[in-house]
């Protein structure tokens, strides 16, 4: 009788250790036996335009059901401009086994792509991934990189800009010249302005340490200024409102909001909603319904035209009268 009871009490204690290890396999999986997905992201400075990308995207993943502490891990870091910072975080992103990674901006995913051809990039705020090397061809990057670009329709701004200033003979273009989506941008904008018989002041910066100078030089010698979506710029836009304020100048920026920060006026792309799209690429990436060789590179689709009333009012102008009517 004693064996029996023996025996009895260790299968309970077996059967108890066993219901504990399922409990335990339950929490690692997640909620609903859901595995958890692991999402780096590298974001590659903080200013307005990429954190509402990013927000974008969480809240896309967030509607489709991932949720962070149930069946997401994110693991979200920012280089603050610095390109020892992206090396540094790509190696870990990639080192991690994420599952998939989110850059935002060119210099983040070129970084991150040097790291990995495997771990599935995901990318956006990427104006041109072919002229920046990211891929061959935005239509089949047959690689493990796709994601959304932020290429803004730089002749309807330059259109915008000179609706505003019908009578300028010299309108200024400011960027950092390293940024190659900005190369790119300001390139469009002096042809598309040159085309309109309008002379172009090109003003280049290297750092936002040089914004104040450069925008407040600039802005003497033109009638109104473009900028393009600038990481650079966009991190310095109140700066940049208060110079132009101050001299009266009409500032067309690339992106809503470095118009609402600081500039005037866009007919632009929605960070938040770019992210919101890239975020349904990401989807379809984790629940194995694509993989980033067969999704295409896809513009924003989502543009709109944004005044800032209180900029509007301090140069003169009545918000109203600003369309897009060229």
């Amino acid at each position: 009788m004693k064996i029996k009871k023996a025996m009895v009490i260790s299968l309970i204690s077996s059967l108890g250790l066993l219901g504990l290890v399922g409990c335990t396999s339950k929490a690692e999986t997640g909620a609903d036996n859901q595995a958890t997905v692991k999402v780096g992201i590298l974001q590659y400075m903080e200013h307005k335009s990429l954190d509402a990308a990013r927000e974008g995207f969480l809240e896309e993943l967030a509607d489709a059901g991932y949720e962070e502490g149930k069946n997401l891990k994110i693991d979200s870091l920012n280089a603050q401009g610095d390109q020892a910072n992206l090396k540094s975080i790509s190696e870990r992103l990639v080192k991690d086994k994420n599952d998939l990674i989110l850059t935002i901006a060119t210099p983040a995913t070129i970084s991150v792509a040097n790291e990995t051809s495997e771990i599935p990039i995901l990318f956006t705020a990427v104006t041109d991934a072919v002229a920046a090397g990211i891929v061959k061809n935005n239509e089949k990057p047959d690689k493990n990189i796709t994601g959304t670009s932020d290429m803004v329709p730089v002749e309807k701004q330059t259109d915008l800009l000179l609706s505003i200033v019908p009578d300028a003979e010299k309108i200024g273009v400011i960027y950092n010249s390293s940024e190659e989506n900005s190369v790119i941008q300001a390139k469009a904008a002096k042809k598309a302005l040159e085309r309109d018989g309008v002379e172009v002041k090109e003003a280049t910066v290297t750092s936002t340490n040089d914004v104040q100078q450069v925008m407040a030089s600039l802005a003497k010698e033109v009638d109104g200024i473009y900028i393009p979506t600038d990481n650079t710029l966009a991190n310095t836009m109140e700066t940049v409102g208060e110079i132009a304020k101050d001299k009266k100048i009409p500032v067309v920026a690339g992106a809503t909001e470095q118009v609402k920060v600081g500039g005037l006026a866009t007919y632009g792309i929605d960070y938040n909603k770019l992210g919101h799209q890239t975020g349904k690429l990401a989807v379809k990436i984790l629940k194995g319904e694509a993989t980033p060789a067969d999704l295409a590179i896809e513009p924003s689709t989502d543009l709109e035209l944004v005044v800032n009333d209180d900029m509007a009012k301090a140069l003169g102008i009545d918000p109203k009268s600003i369309k897009m009517d060229r």
